[in-house]
């Protein structure tokens, strides 16, 4: 995919060089902040993104001048949209519902017809307004975490009723899918 620049911000591939400025995103957003060794103590670690880079995962980032100001993965071998993170200095732009855009299209591109993620719990953080925003239903509570998902299919009547397109894989039931 080529970048595409949109009022001075250009939307690209993420590259194995750009693996430490993901870090640098990712650590001072104003929800669901951590720490490096926060993120390392979880096993993502900058060797860990670059396997998964190379293998299951891709992304996109946003470069405002030189630098990353925003980034978003999925991972195609599970349908999960993995991550998204913004600066808070550059919230407010459309960099994160363009990003998000970006990889949701790259899952369904890949042949799910069905994506989902991981968010909190609580429902008056910003995250889940801007995910329901975006067409993300509640689909279950696992392991003290909010399972949304997003379908590309039209549903059906009953299925609007209930939220449900297809039924959750049972390796997911088991507990945290990324962990």
């Amino acid at each position: 995919m080529s970048a595409k620049e949109t009022r001075g911000m250009i939307f690209r591939e993420i590259t194995i060089r750009d693996i430490p400025a993901l870090f640098d995103v990712r650590t001072p957003v104003r929800e669901n902040a951590s720490t490096r060794s926060g993120l390392y103590s979880a096993g993502i670690t900058e060797n860990a993104v670059e396997a998964m880079l190379r293998t299951s995962h891709r992304g996109w980032l946003c470069e405002c001048g030189a630098k990353v100001v925003g980034f978003a993965m999925g991972n195609r071998e599970t349908g999960e949209f993995w991550v998204i993170a913004v600066l808070p200095e550059f919230e407010g732009r459309g960099i994160g519902s363009k990003l998000l855009n970006l990889a949701e299209s790259w899952l369904w591109a890949t042949g799910w017809k069905e994506i989902w993620l991981w968010t909190s719990l609580d429902t008056q953080l910003r995250a889940y307004s801007f995910y329901k925003k975006h067409g993300w239903f509640d689909a279950e509570v696992r392991t003290n975490q909010r399972i949304m998902k997003k379908s590309n299919l039209p549903l059906s009547q009953g299925d609007q009723a209930s939220g449900q397109v297809e039924s959750w894989p049972e390796k997911y039931r088991r507990g945290k899918p990324n962990g």
